[in-house]
């Protein structure tokens, strides 16, 4: 079972939106402590929420999206329903082009189910490594949210280490942390590995060690961050099946990054310990 943060963070969504989707009945947790109120969710429900993320980012209403869903539409015909819409949307004006895309993430994601395979998943240790790191909030978990700091966050930090006169040594960094008021926005943290020499100073990012992790389920995910949705779950899946639950955020890992970022190779490790 994920808590509802858990679940927020692999179905990229917020918690916010998983609350109100339980409120309408459109997505129900799988336990709710009758104590603390407290909401759990099984993996096995991402598959409802990736059909319900993708035909609400393709302009169907919450009630529509329920109708469609609880009518029990089948795979063949909800991919049909998704290409229909996706082909109308390519035709509207650029700025939904970014839409588009994540609309397709999800659809790939829908079509994957069952086939995406765990196997790729290892449990391994993560060394600490010393960082320059600068932070930000993004509104949610959404990756068309976390798109709108991440980038511009790692042009600035690399900017002003560029300034310092500091040399990379590795492969940079994102994490995720929930701001602490519980408001479903995120902290953004990005990191620029540097040399152990490098002392924390006045350099307009903060030198930090980042604390290694000893048991951390990993998953080299290939191709864009905004199709890395499954990926995610997969991670999801193996920790729920493997006998582990998570034990913090998750790490993006950046081992190449070349200006095609269909061609990208991101390492996502995820604290776990044994249940």
């Amino acid at each position: 079972m994920l808590n509802i943060g858990d679940f927020a963070s692999h179905g990229r969504v917020s918690v916010r939106m998983l609350r109100h989707y339980d409120a309408i009945g459109l997505l129900r947790p799988a336990r709710v402590d009758p104590v603390s109120g407290y909401r759990s969710y099984e993996a096995a429900q991402l598959a409802r929420l990736n059909r319900v993320i993708a035909l609400k980012e393709l302009g169907f209403t919450l009630q529509q999206v329920r109708a469609v869903l609880d009518e029990q539409v089948d795979t063949a015909e909800l991919r049909g329903m998704l290409r229909l819409r996706r082909a109308e949307l390519a035709a509207a004006i650029a700025v939904d082009e970014r839409r588009l895309a994540r609309v397709e993430a999800r659809l790939r994601t829908i079509e994957s189910e069952g086939n995406m395979s765990e196997h790729d998943v290892v449990v391994k240790p993560v060394p600490s490594v010393r960082v320059a790191q600068l932070t930000g909030v993004a509104a949610s978990y959404e990756p068309k949210d976390v798109d709108l700091v991440v980038g511009p966050l790692f042009e600035e930090l690399c900017r002003r280490v560029a300034e310092a006169g500091i040399e990379e040594t590795g492969p940079s960094v994102a994490r995720y942390e929930d701001v602490p008021q519980g408001d479903g926005s995120v902290l953004v943290r990005v990191c620029l590995q540097v040399a152990s020499s490098v002392k924390p100073g006045a350099y307009g990012f903060d030198v930090l060690d980042l604390p290694p992790i000893e048991e951390a389920a990993t998953i080299v995910h290939h191709g864009s961050m905004t199709e890395s949705v499954g990926s995610f779950q997969a991670l999801a899946r193996f920790i729920e099946a493997s006998g582990y639950r998570s034990a913090g955020y998750a790490r993006e890992r950046y081992l190449e990054t070349p200006d095609d970022m269909s061609k990208w190779v991101v390492e996502l490790q995820e604290p776990v310990v044994r249940v």
